[in-house]
C-alpha cells in the first residue's frame, strides 16, 4: 500500500455507492452536528426518523436551545445513551450564550462545546467547511486496519494515536468532507464487520489483511469489559386516576428520565419477599393495596450491563407519604421521557 493513496478509489466507490442522506445535502454545521450526535451508537436506519423529527421541531440551534430538557429527552426517547441528548441541549445553549446563536465552524470552537469530541468536531468542520481533518470512528478503524493489516489494538492510547496519524495521512486534503463521508460509508456498506464484500472490493488487489487471511481478525481490541447484571423491581403504583413517577438522578444510567418507583436487588426477588421489605412498605404504605398483575421483561442489554426487570402493577386506595409527591395525572405522565425499558413495558400495559 506504500505510496498508493486510497482516496481516489474511495471517492470513485462513493460516487457509485454512497448513501444519499439529508445531512449530506447541507453545509449547515448545526444540521451536520445534529446528525452526528444522533448517529453515535445508532444505526442510520433508526436515527433517520429522529433526525427528521428534531429538524422539523428545532430547525436551528436557537430553537433547540430554547427548548426544555424534558422536551429534548422526550423526543430522544428510544435512542438510548441519554447523555447524548443532555449534552446536545447544553451545547445548543452554549452556542447561543457564547457564539450569539451562530454555530461555530473552527475545530477548536466546535471542540469546546459540551459533549463534542475530536471525531465529532472533525466530522462537522470537514463536512461544513472542508476543514482538513480526518475522522476516525469504528468504520474507519476497521477499513484502515484491514487495508494495512494493522494489529495495533484500537482501544489503547498508542493504537488510537497511530490510527489517527494514518487517517490524517490518507485524507484527501482537497476534498476532506467528501473523503470522510466516503470512508465511513465504505466501512458501513462494503468493509462490514461481518461478511465484508471482499469479492467486489476496489482494494481487493492491495488489501494486506485479505492477502494475509486476517480480515476477520481486524481490527484488534485488547480490553474486554465485563457485563454486569442488575435486577430492577418496579412498583407500578396507581391511585384514583394517578400514577407515581420519579425522575432518576445523577450518577447512574438514564439520568433525568422518569420511571416508576423501583427497588433494586442483588438477584431475582419473589414478590412475597419483596413486599415484606422496608422499601416496599414505604412506597406502598399500610394499605389496603391490590396486586393487579406482574410482568417479567426480557433482559434489557446496555453496553456494559444487562438489566432484568419485573414490573408489579399495584393499585392503592391512598398514596403513601413517599409516593404522594410523585403522583401525576395521565396527561402530565404521558409527556415524560421514559427509559426504553419502561416504554417497552407500557407498550403492553396501560399507564393508569
Amino acid at each position: 500500500m506504500e505510496g498508493r493513496p486510497i482516496a481516489p478509489a474511495l471517492l470513485a466507490w462513493y460516487e457509485r455507492e454512497g448513501r444519499d442522506l439529508p445531512w449530506r445535502r447541507t453545509r449547515d454545521p448545526y444540521l451536520i452536528w445534529l446528525s452526528e450526535v444522533i448517529l453515535q451508537q445508532t444505526r442510520v436506519a433508526q436515527g433517520m426518523d429522529y433526525y427528521m423529527r428534531f429538524t422539523a421541531r428545532w430547525p436551528d440551534v436557537g430553537s433547540l436551545a430554547a427548548a426544555s430538557e424534558d422536551e429534548v429527552l422526550k423526543q430522544w426517547q428510544g435512542l438510548g445513551y441519554y447523555s447524548r441528548a443532555r449534552n446536545l441541549h447544553a451545547a445548543a445553549r452554549q452556542v447561543v450564550e457564547r457564539f450569539g446563536g451562530v454555530f461555530p465552524q473552527t475545530v477548536e470552537e466546535v471542540r469546546s462545546l459540551r459533549g463534542v469530541g475530536e471525531y465529532t468536531a472533525a466530522a462537522i468542520c470537514s463536512a461544513a467547511c472542508d476543514a482538513p481533518c480526518a475522522v476516525v470512528d469504528g468504520n474507519v478503524y476497521r477499513v484502515l486496519a484491514r487495508l494495512f493489516d494493522l494489529d495495533l489494538p484500537i482501544d489503547t492510547t498508542a493504537g488510537r494515536r497511530a490510527f489517527a496519524a494514518l487517517a490524517q495521512e490518507e485524507l484527501d486534503a482537497e476534498h476532506p468532507g467528501l473523503y470522510n463521508q466516503a470512508i465511513m460509508d465504505f466501512g458501513a456498506l462494503q468493509c462490514t464487520p461481518a461478511a465484508p464484500r471482499c469479492g467486489d472490493c476496489p482494494f481487493a488487489d492491495r488489501c494486506l489483511a485479505l492477502a494475509a487471511g486476517t480480515v476477520v481478525e481486524r481490527p484488534v481490541r485488547r480490553q474486554r469489559t465485563a457485563v454486569r447484571e442488575r435486577w430492577f423491581n418496579y412498583l407500578h403504583l396507581t391511585c384514583r386516576g394517578e400514577v407515581a413517577l420519579r425522575r432518576r438522578g445523577a450518577g447512574d444510567i438514564w439520568q433525568g428520565l422518569w420511571e416508576f418507583p423501583m427497588i433494586e436487588t442483588e438477584g431475582p426477588e419473589a414478590f412475597e419477599a419483596l413486599c415484606g421489605g422496608e422499601a416496599f412498605a414505604r412506597w406502598v404504605g399500610p394499605g389496603p393495596w391490590r396486586l393487579a398483575g406482574t410482568v417479567a421483561m426480557a433482559p434489557h442489554r446496555l453496553t456494559h450491563r444487562t438489566l432484568r426487570a419485573v414490573f408489579h402493577r399495584i393499585e392503592v386506595d391512598a398514596w403513601s407519604a413517599e409516593a404522594a409527591p410523585l403522583a401525576l395525572g395521565a396527561a402530565e405522565a404521558e409527556g415524560k421521557a421514559l427509559p426504553r425499558l419502561v416504554a417497552r413495558y407500557l407498550e403492553r400495559e396501560p399507564l393508569i
